[in-house]
């Protein structure tokens, strides 16, 4: 069996990077840029004046008097200059008048008439200088971009931004026994479900995720329900992944093309989990369990969709807590276990660890790593795991 890392390295090499796109900035928030964002203009682009108060040609001592000669607001700037003795009523945002040095705020003086005197000294100038935030030519560099990206491209005067395209997903549940929610299930039918949180997962990396219909335990069957992903960049199936005799995605994939990149892998729950190329996609075939088919999914699909919008470091961020309690040595797979972080830091796996238990992996908030082969561990050790 293929150890973990392995088999990610090979999925990830299964799926380059996609093509790119220009998009209106207003579209882009949760995308991966592509290209770097070059600044067309300084932030601020002009000394501005930081709070309401005064400008000045330099900084006033208490006493000093002054005649107002004009007024500077947020978008209406004074074109005139600043003498000795003058001010200049000014708010925060406005561009500083010529000969100004210093903005007196408004706590500091008391107005009289068309005068004002000052009555206290001021902490600063009150001057936020041209550039401050960043100068023409200033980059920023590709990167999933957040709310606030987009609010520092805008400031750059960066209308567009090119983006890596968002993969669509074909996600495909494969078994008789299931049926959707909602309908009326026989007694030995189950509900799909799995794929509702797979389509879920996609999308929160920013794919177009679209369900296909269930694929019944028929070669026919499953053929067709897999001639509608020709268009997909990722085909993602659920179930029919091991080797019993209805256990068809396989055989039926190979059939139509699969180039093999691995089958089985040494992880607990999710050895047969299988992944190639099928048509012009990515293919990931998860188990059937659910929680098997969630934790690959939350291991391999996640990485893979952000590693094919560009992002260099897509596999699992792993943090370290202490143990809560003792676990015996662990075998020959590596076992991710469903665990919570408590507020004191520490993680503790569930009892329950069996791969159908959807309620169990809905309680976690962690997976706890265990090594193949790991030895016993004690309460308090520092073992590795990934949140969720």
């Amino acid at each position: 069996m293929m150890p973990v890392e392995e088999a990610m390295a090979r999925l990830l090499a299964l799926a380059p990077e996609l093509s790119t796109e220009e998009v209106p900035l207003q579209q882009a928030a949760g995308r991966w840029l592509a290209e770097p964002v070059t600044a067309g203009r300084d932030q601020p682009p002009f000394d501005a004046s930081a709070m309401d108060g005064y400008a000045v040609a330099a900084a006033p001592a208490p006493g000093d008097r002054f005649r107002i000669i004009g007024e500077a607001g947020a978008g209406h700037a004074f074109t005139g200059p600043i003498g000795q003795g003058q001010a200049v009523r000014i708010f925060t945002g406005a561009p500083v008048p010529d000969g100004a040095k210093h903005v007196v705020i408004q706590e500091n003086t008391r107005a009289e008439g068309d005068h004002i005197t000052i009555t206290d000294r001021d902490s600063g100038a009150n001057i936020r200088p041209r550039g401050q935030d960043f100068r023409i030519g200033a980059q920023v560099a590709p990167r999933l971009l957040k709310p606030v990206d987009l609010a520092l491209i805008a400031a750059m005067n960066v209308p567009k931004v090119t983006l890596r395209r968002r993969p669509v997903l074909a996600v495909i549940s494969t078994g008789d026994e299931l049926v959707m929610p909602g309908e009326a299930p026989r007694p030995d039918q189950i509900i799909a479900s799995n794929s509702f949180a797979i389509k879920a997962l996609a999308e929160e990396e920013g794919a177009i995720a679209r369900f296909l219909p269930i694929a019944r335990d028929r070669e026919a069957d499953l053929r067709a329900v897999f001639e509608m992903a020709r268009d997909a960049d990722v085909i993602v199936t659920s179930g029919g992944a091991s080797v019993g005799d209805h256990d068809l995605v396989a055989p039926v994939a190979q059939s139509l093309g699969l180039t093999a990149g691995f089958w089985k892998i040494a992880l607990r729950p999710g050895k047969p989990l299988m992944a190639g190329r099928l048509f012009d996609a990515a293919f990931l075939g998860l188990p059937g369990n659910p929680v098997s088919a969630l934790l690959c999914a939350e291991l391999f699909l996640r990485p893979l969709l952000r590693h094919m919008q560009g992002d260099p470091a897509p596999q699992p961020r792993q943090r370290l807590a202490r143990l809560a309690q003792a676990l015996p040595a662990n075998g020959p797979r590596a076992h991710y276990m469903r665990a919570r972080v408590g507020d004191d830091g520490t993680i503790t796996p569930f009892d329950r660890q069996d791969s159908a238990l959807i309620s169990v992996l809905s309680a976690a908030n962690a997976l706890l790593i265990r090594p193949v082969g790991d030895h016993a561990r004690q309460s308090g050790d520092l073992v590795h795991y990934i949140p969720i």
